[in-house]
């Protein structure tokens, strides 16, 4: 039988580049990996544009589920990349084996993501949008990144944001809620209360499995070894499963 694949998506400002390693130890194990950028960002940039949205990005993690015929796939999602992986996986549930959440928001119908931020932070990520829909990127030193390389880099490869994709209400039905196995991780580093909301949310909910982790935000940054673990145990879990 062959070993689950996965599809990791990356969060806002970032692209594909910030899973390479975690990626790379993924596939030395014979896993699948796929790590798209979302239209717009990461070597994707160029395309970006007003028109797109929060369900521009579904449809591209759905494209990558439909087009590579995965099943059984472990999908995991960073930071506004939860917004994503739960809109694909609320409507390709029966392709989804295990849902992972990587201090990441957790979507909710009609909600976007900006309803998950105070008021204040909203209102300052809309403001600083040039051209009345560019998202200004957010440093690395707000995302607590720890290696002095990775902060430079991510800064160097970070891109504006597309304003839509923050603005657009979640149309998720909650069929996601039903994949067999929900994960989350919490980057216990990152003080913001952003991501502590969704960790409250499931820390003691039977239906999911909790973990914490020692680091800043991106965590496939500062751990890719821990996270790597994390997901081959999702992995297993999804291989049990099929049996």
């Amino acid at each position: 039988m062959s070993k689950p694949p996965f599809v990791l998506v990356h969060g806002a400002w970032q692209g594909n580049w910030v899973w390479e390693r975690v990626a790379d130890k993924l596939r030395a194990e014979g896993h699948r990996v796929y790590t798209p950028s979302l239209t717009g960002l990461g070597e994707r940039a160029h395309l970006a544009s007003r028109e797109v949205d929060l369900n521009t990005h579904v449809a591209d993690v759905l494209g990558v589920i439909e087009h590579h015929e995965l099943e059984n796939v472990v999908l995991c999602g960073h930071s506004y990349g939860g917004m994503v992986v739960g809109g694909a996986a609320d409507r390709a549930a029966s392709k989804i084996a295990s849902l992972v959440y990587v201090d990441a928001f957790v979507p909710e119908a009609g909600k976007s993501l900006w309803d998950f931020l105070p008021p204040e932070g909203a209102a300052a990520q809309r403001n600083s949008a040039t051209d009345g829909w560019k998202i200004a990127r957010i440093s690395a030193a707000e995302f607590r990144v720890q290696g002095s390389d990775d902060i430079a880099r991510l800064d160097r490869r970070a891109v504006d944001q597309p304003i839509a994709t923050m603005d657009q209400k979640s149309a998720v039905t909650g069929a996601w809620k039903n994949i067999p196995h929900l994960v989350y991780i919490r980057a216990a580093g990152q003080p913001r209360p952003t991501f502590a909301q969704f960790a409250d949310q499931v820390r003691s909910d039977p239906k999911w499995q909790y973990f914490e982790v020692p680091c800043g935000h991106n965590v496939m940054l500062d751990l890719p070894d821990a996270l790597t673990v994390i997901l081959l145990g999702c992995a297993a879990r999804a291989a049990q499963g099929k049996k």
